[in-house]
């Protein structure tokens, strides 16, 4: 069994617990999640299966979008609705749903943001969440994430000193949606958390082709699961490809160095190039060689002798 599955992941379920449970239902181990979903959050989640293990990150870097909820009138620890309060203010003016997207408009395009502190960024060796655990509030350097569009979804209704209001975000691998939550509230001027996520898509995956956990069951019963996996060529057909004869694939499977195809020249020094066979198998993912011009060497070889 091999290939990319993909899971409407539940809330109350760590990624860690659904790969877990997935084991457990396929009666394999050989399976890996394409980037964490914190443990209130649902939506989409690709498992790598088998053989496409080796894939997952291809699939990890891809941009996500979501549908969030944010709540304006108060903090948290956690920066979502399962934190305890830190600061409360009440919204004493009307936020209007212009002045509401005009703050998701000036977010688009690289920006700074700080990981929050119940997270498993590693700093010093140590996942953030650890020493939030422990009480402690340590230092944590800013990173560049890409905010590619932010859109309003609702009206902005307003009730008992709060402003309540959804939109969705597409962005880049890093991005921690609770912690724009956060920073939504600090332009309108107010503490702010997000009070509600789902994961719509990831890369070219969406919400409507993710399978529940009893849904897997009831397929493999029915002895058609198999046919709900992505086969792996497929998974990767948002990179930059490249066709070779299969006198080059048998080079290719025991790592041969290819000359890089006029038509992919102009790519970046770190772009991935998935590599087919004539018969649509994808063989490896390349990259430009780095000390060989008008070279690619494989990153990753997907299929051996």
């Amino acid at each position: 069994m091999e290939g990319v599955l993909l899971l409407n992941k539940p809330a109350g379920m760590t990624s860690h617990d659904c790969v877990a449970k997935a084991r457990r239902i396929l009666r394999t181990k050989k399976i890996g999640h394409t980037g964490t979903l914190d443990p209130d959050v649902s939506g989409v989640l690709p498992l790598c299966i088998g053989r496409a293990t080796k894939i997952v990150e291809y699939l990890t870097a891809e941009t996500k979008t979501y549908e969030a909820e944010v709540t304006v009138g108060y903090s948290t620890t956690t920066e979502d609705a399962s934190g305890d309060i830190v600061e409360e203010k009440t919204v004493d003016r009307q936020i209007t749903g212009k002045e509401a997207e005009n703050v998701l408009l000036s977010m688009k395009g690289f920006i700074d943001q700080v990981p929050p502190m119940y997270s498993a960024v590693k700093i010093n060796g140590k996942k953030l969440y650890e020493y939030a655990r422990a009480g402690q509030t340590i230092d944590r350097p800013s990173r560049k994430i890409f905010i590619k569009e932010m859109t309003l979804l609702s009206d902005v209704k307003q009730e008992n000193g709060k402003a309540v209001f959804s939109f969705r975000v597409s962005c880049s691998k890093g991005t921690y949606v609770r912690t724009l939550a956060v920073m939504i509230g600090e332009k309108l001027g107010y503490p702010a958390h997000m009070s509600h996520l789902v994961r719509t898509e990831s890369g070219s995956f969406t919400l409507e082709q993710c399978l529940t956990f009893e849904e897997m069951e009831e397929l493999l019963e029915e002895g058609t699961f198999q046919n709900k996996l992505i086969p792996i060529g497929k998974a990767l057909n948002h990179l930059p490809n490249y066709t070779i004869s299969d006198t080059l694939a048998e080079k290719v499977k025991n790592g041969a160095v290819l000359e890089l195809p006029d038509s992919l020249a102009g790519l970046d020094e770190e772009a991935s190039i998935a590599v087919y066979s004539e018969n649509g198998a994808c063989l490896a993912v390349y990259k430009k060689h780095p000390e060989k011009p008008g070279m690619m060497k494989p990153s990753k070889v997907l299929i051996i002798n």
